[in-house]
């Protein structure tokens, strides 16, 4: 039975474009499937130390901190007149073959750079999969009605906490019954199915119009940055009218003298020089609503959220496995409490903290985390022996819902987002967003993995796991210090 929503989505939509949103946000979850095994050949067939292991993961996922260039790309440069679909078909094979490769080779599984590489090449694919599918999804909303947003995010994040959810479970049985090789070749089942998807669902061709609506874009940017520095959340206005009023010369200047040269190339240039503008163009405006306080401040602290907290997670790992001696199985059923904290997360959010502000639902974030952080201590410590509380518990309250508070502070940060992007840009400008998350993930797993270097944690030497665990707890505080970045007022229902 279709549930009413749906159905308005399908007749909407199509239910080709729905099965293919469905089907690429379920993949992105499913990963957990695969990377679960990624993790254990790391580990136990090339011999990494944590700190290698969390290094070699953190360069593989960088193709996600470069988001808006796949978007910039396909919002400016065709390809036989579609800028969807095709770029949704070249994402789709490039996280499909390294797969298979890595399926069919043992020698390149085997191998510490060879494997970065297509991890590295696989992930370009997916990050440039879901650029394209949330561009396909924002015009979809755009031509059709703004009412279904709501409803295609919530059908979108659905698909990918089931795919988590289903991925984490079957990830830890897999490992423990089939062979590794043989995990890459079922997982390319999904992408080979995305593929095939791709070919159901049209998209209007443009012809040789490049970047349609680029000066329109430009302009709702340049027109709408000054109502999004006066949208202050209640902060008081420190500028004067004057200085304002010459601010908003210098930029309408600016916007029709490119607008203007946009429009000479689209006459006189040649294809070349018509894509070469157009990602200036697309660029600029990008940088110029960037630059906003009122856009760039709340995107700091979010980006130092994840830079000044050492990301552990792999050293964990190694512990729970090589010391604990905890089945893959059940480490895949701790990842389940983290999807499933997102959809409840996301649950509570939307019914009962849309009104409290953002700064206090994420100085609280961080105390949980800290609070969560010390039953890893405790666990590292070996203290819960002594009160016979068995590991396993210990990992599930501690490490477990750690990552579903992790998701339930990212909640705010969607929230935020979504309201910080200025007409126009929406798509490419969240696709930074998300980017400036991604890149701070990495490098906070870089600063972990350095942490353990210098501590000398690594596989069999956990002694100085504790204190590595004591300063992620004191760095944890930081981000708090500086939760003065983020709106005064702002709320989860703020415009």
């Amino acid at each position: 039975m279709i549930l009413p929503w749906m159905n308005r989505l399908r007749l909407a939509f199509g239910s080709s474009f729905l099965w293919l949103i469905c089907l690429i946000y379920f993949n992105q979850g499913f990963r957990s499937f695969v990377w679960t095994a990624v993790s254990y050949q790391l580990k136990d067939r090339l011999k990494l130390s944590p700190s290698a292991s969390q290094f070699v993961t953190s360069i593989a996922f960088f193709p996600w901190s470069i988001k808006p260039l796949y978007g910039i790309l396909s919002d400016c440069i065709p390809i036989g007149g579609r800028r969807r679909i095709p770029y949704l078909v070249f994402a789709t094979l490039l996280s499909l073959i390294p797969w298979l490769i890595l399926g069919l080779s043992a020698a390149l599984r085997d191998s510490k750079v060879h494997l970065m590489i297509f991890l590295t090449v696989q992930n370009l694919g997916s990050a440039m999969a879901d650029v394209v599918i949330d561009a396909m999804i924002a015009e979809a909303v755009r031509h059709e009605r703004a009412s279904f947003a709501g409803d295609l995010q919530s059908i979108s994040w659905m698909a990918m906490a089931l795919g988590g959810i289903f991925g984490s479970l079957l990830g830890g049985y897999a490992l423990n019954n089939i062979q590794i090789n043989v995990i890459f070749f079922l997982f390319s089942v999904l992408p080979s199915i995305q593929l095939l998807s791709c070919s159901f669902v049209t998209e209007k061709s443009v012809g040789s119009e490049i970047l349609p609506g680029s000066s329109d874009t430009l302009e709702s940017h340049t027109m709408n940055g000054d109502s999004v520095d006066e949208e202050d959340f209640s902060i008081k206005k420190s500028k004067s009218k004057a200085s304002r009023r010459k601010k908003n010369q210098k930029k309408r200047k600016k916007r029709v003298v490119v607008t203007d040269k946009f429009q000479k190339h689209e006459k006189d240039g040649s294809l070349a020089s018509q894509w070469f503008l157009s990602l200036k163009v697309a660029t600029f405006a990008l940088f110029q609503a960037f630059r906003q306080p009122i856009i760039l401040r709340p995107m700091a602290w979010f980006f130092l959220a994840q830079v000044t907290v050492p990301n552990l997670s792999t050293m964990m790992f190694f512990y729970q496995t090589e010391f604990l001696k905890l089945e893959a199985s059940f480490l895949g059923t701790t990842r389940v409490v983290g999807w499933l904290g997102l959809m409840f997360g996301t649950y509570l959010y939307n019914r009962h903290l849309q009104k409290i502000k953002l700064r206090r639902i994420l100085m609280w974030a961080h105390v949980g985390l800290a609070f969560l952080q010390l039953l890893d201590l405790a666990l590292v410590s070996r203290l819960n022996v002594g009160f016979d509380i068995p590991d396993k518990i210990m990992v599930l309250c501690g490490s477990a819902l750690a990552d579903a508070i992790n998701q339930f502070k990212f909640m705010p940060f969607l929230i935020l987002s979504g309201q910080l992007c200025p007409p126009g840009i929406e798509g490419t400008l969240f696709a930074l967003f998300m980017s400036i998350n991604n890149f701070g993930s990495m490098v906070g797993s870089i600063v972990g993995a350095a942490l353990a270097s210098i501590l000398n944690i690594s596989s069999g030497s956990f002694s100085n796991l504790p204190l590595g665990i004591f300063i992620q707890i004191i760095c944890t505080f930081i981000p708090v210090a500086f939760l003065f970045l983020i709106p005064k007022e702002a709320t989860g229902i703020s415009a």
